[in-house]
C-alpha cells in the first residue's frame, strides 16, 4: 500500500465509518486503488487510523456497492469489470431509467420535474472544468434525480445499488471515454423528451443514451 496519498492519510474521529467509506470510494474511483488490487486490512486500518472493525464495516458497504469483490477465503480486492459486465450494467440502467422517464411523462404537471432536471444539467455544466470525480458525481446526480423525481422508492433504491458498478465501468474505460458520456447536450435531449409527455419518445431517448454510453465504454 506504499505510495498512497490523500484521501488515505488519516481521518478525523467524527463519523469514522462514513469518512472511511468516502476516502476508500474516492481512492477506488480515482484509480489510486487500481482494479484487481488486494486490500490488506492491517495496512488500511493503520493508514486510515481506524479500528479494523470500523474498516470492515466500510469494506462490506463498498462490496455491496460493487466496488470490491471477494475472492478465495473472502479476500477482498478492487473489482475489475469486463465488457460483458459493463453491457449488463447499462442494460439494467436503461430498464430502470426508461421506467423513470415513462413515469415522469405521465405526471400531470411536468414543469417542476423539468426545472429540477435542468438544474442538474446546470450542475453538470459547472463541473465540466472540474476533476473527473466531480464530473462523474454531477452526471450521476442527474440520473439519480431522474429516478428520485418519480417518487418510486423501489426504483430509486434499485438504481442506487448500481452506482458503484457505474463508477467502476467508467474507471475501466478511462478518462476520455468516460467523459464522452457526460455531454450536457445528450442529457438535454432526455429532458426535452420528457417535457413532451411522449412516453415512447422518452423511453427511446433513454435506451439510445444508454446503448451509446455502453458502446463508448467498451470500444
Amino acid at each position: 500500500m506504499a505510495g498512497l496519498t490523500a484521501p488515505l492519510l488519516g481521518l478525523e474521529k467524527k463519523s469514522l465509518r462514513e469518512q472511511a467509506l468516502s476516502a476508500l470510494r474516492t481512492a477506488i474511483t480515482s484509480g489510486e486503488l487500481e482494479p484487481g488490487r488486494h486490500l490488506v486490512e492491517t495496512e488500511l486500518s493503520e493508514m486510515l487510523q481506524i479500528s479494523r472493525g470500523t474498516l470492515r464495516e466500510a469494506l462490506r458497504q463498498l462490496e455491496q456497492e460493487g466496488l470490491l469483490s471477494a475472492g478465495p477465503r473472502g479476500r477482498l480486492s478492487v473489482r475489475h469489470l469486463d465488457e460483458k459486465e459493463i453491457r449488463d450494467i447499462y442494460a439494467v440502467r436503461a430498464a430502470l431509467e426508461s421506467l423513470a422517464a415513462r413515469t415522469l411523462c405521465e405526471l400531470p404537471d411536468r414543469q417542476q420535474v423539468t426545472e429540477s432536471l435542468h438544474k442538474a444539467i446546470d450542475a453538470m455544466d459547472a463541473a465540466a472544468s472540474g476533476s473527473l470525480e466531480e464530473r462523474i458525481e454531477s452526471d450521476l446526480e442527474f440520473h439519480r434525480t431522474l429516478c428520485r423525481l418519480t417518487g418510486n422508492e423501489t426504483l430509486l433504491h434499485s438504481w442506487e445499488s448500481l452506482e458503484g458498478s457505474i463508477r467502476m465501468s467508467i474507471m475501466f474505460a478511462g478518462l476520455e471515454k468516460g467523459v464522452s458520456n457526460m455531454s450536457v447536450d445528450r442529457h438535454k435531449d432526455i429532458v426535452a423528451a420528457i417535457d413532451t409527455g411522449d412516453a415512447a419518445l422518452a423511453r427511446k431517448t433513454i435506451l439510445e443514451h444508454m446503448d451509446t454510453a455502453a458502446a463508448n465504454l467498451v470500444a
